[in-house]
């Protein structure tokens, strides 16, 4: 009499399709498949990438988050491949001054006879390469300041939100004009400048976050198993507070792309660089509001309102998503193959 297989054997669910299927024979002979893939079996790269296969279908399901990633994505591809298609110099001087716009000149010109369209296309890269680059350094001082602290406590956590305090209380544009105008002319001081006085507000609500976060089970039991404090605080509370750093980067993108090109009309950047800061510097150097020459100074102003639109939707998007009160759209649902996968 044969033997019969073990229940084991019998019960399994489908196998992910990115996996080889492998069939196996008990003592008797009877084929069988083996059990579902636990994290223990599942490559780390196939299971991170169901994890961001669901997180962007989460996302993109809001559709403030998907009209707002169109609009991001659309600049962040003229930065990219804009500036190919230019063949000429934007800062290339000609005796066509103030031109209209017309088929030769999409924008027109300048008083000194620089072509408008050329020096929006180049600006993007500049605006958009700094601005991106700011919000994300401003985000990982917030990230650090306000998890060590929060996470530390005691002495540390009382240095560290006395430094937030006081950056806090500290007018950001006031001073970034004052440290701008103390160093050399240049995007890099602009960006340095907001990094230094923008960081406080996002480390504050990080710091709050972790402060209710650093005694749940999870933090606990990673205390425990001995992991060191550096794997606790990245590892452990900075994934439960992605919605939150996310939402502290895109409104600090934002805010950065506005002070750029403010702290650039002013003239505390470098006017030889092109960036959309730099045409409202120069239209008004010329007084372009006055002469009527809206084609220097309306498209850069219509390029930071519509690309600032694109991040205030993914902010509230994230928002709608990370609270269930203000959600509107179900959730996507994830499969057992994914549960099994992501486990």
């Amino acid at each position: 009499m044969q033997e019969s297989p073990s229940p084991q054997h019998l019960q399994h669910e489908e196998q992910p399709t990115s996996l080889p299927t492998v069939s196996f024979r008990d003592s008797a002979g009877t084929a069988y498949l083996p059990p579902p893939p636990s994290s223990l079996t599942v490559p780390l790269y196939l299971r991170s990438l169901y994890a961001l296969r669901y997180l962007w279908t989460r996302l993109t399901i809001n559709r403030k988050v998907s009209i707002g990633t169109g609009i991001v994505g659309f600049f962040v591809l003229v930065a990219i491949f804009g500036p190919l298609f230019i063949h000429q110099d934007p800062n290339a001087l000609s005796t066509l001054s103030n031109a209209h716009p017309s088929p030769a000149h999409l924008l027109g010109t300048t008083t000194l006879g620089q072509d408008i369209f050329s020096q929006l296309v180049v600006g993007t890269r500049t605006s958009i390469f700094w601005g991106f680059l700011t919000g994300f350094l401003v985000m990982l001082v917030s990230v650090i300041v306000g998890l060590v602290g929060g996470y530390f406590g005691g002495i540390i956590d009382e240095i560290l939100s006395l430094l937030t305090n006081v950056f806090l209380v500290l007018p950001a544009l006031p001073l970034a004009i004052v440290l701008a105008s103390y160093f050399p002319r240049g995007p890099l001081t602009v960006s340095l400048v907001i990094v230094f006085t923008s960081w406080a507000w996002g480390a504050r609500v990080l710091r709050s976050q972790t402060l209710s976060l650093r005694s749940r089970e999870f933090v606990t039991a990673a205390r425990i198993c001995g992991e060191t404090n550096l794997r606790i605080i990245f590892a452990e509370i900075l994934p439960n507070e992605i919605s939150l750093v996310a939402a502290n980067f895109i409104s600090t993108t934002l805010y950065v792309i506005l002070a750029e090109a403010s702290l650039e009309f002013l003239g505390l950047g470098d006017a030889t660089t092109v960036s959309w800061g730099s045409l409202f510097y120069w239209a008004q150097k010329n007084d372009a509001l006055f002469l009527g020459l809206w084609w220097w100074f309306v498209p850069p102003g219509l390029c930071i309102a519509i690309l600032g639109a694109g991040l205030a939707l993914i902010n509230n998007g994230i928002d709608e998503i990370a609270d269930p009160r203000l959600r509107s759209e179900p959730l996507p649902k994830i499969s057992k193959k994914q549960k099994a996968i992501t486990a």
